[in-house]
């Protein structure tokens, strides 16, 4: 069974304007690499060259945060939710 991947709308023209996708793998890195293969250009906007996920955009599996688990490495059942969001930072300050 695949997981489920929540598509932020910046992302989205690269996968036919759909917000949500299924993606096989067992890792957050396996997840990435196949939605490379069936969305070309979408690594390259999630991850920076040495290949771990740009700071400003933070991926969820089941609504934990990859960052406070083990990273790209973290492991992803079949059933997984996986949401990738774009940080949002600005506004003014009071």
């Amino acid at each position: 069974m695949a997981a489920k991947v929540r598509i932020p709308a910046p992302l989205r023209k690269l996968t036919k304007d759909q917000a949500v996708v299924e993606s096989s793998g067992t890792t957050i890195q396996d997840i990435l690499s196949d939605l490379e293969k069936n969305y070309p250009g979408i690594q390259e906007r999630i991850c920076d060259e040495t290949g771990q996920v740009r700071r400003f955009i933070n991926i969820f599996v089941n609504g934990e945060d990859i960052r406070f688990k083990d990273g790209i490495k973290t492991k992803v059942d079949g059933n997984a939710e996986v949401s990738i969001i774009p940080a949002i930072a600005g506004g003014l300050k009071f």
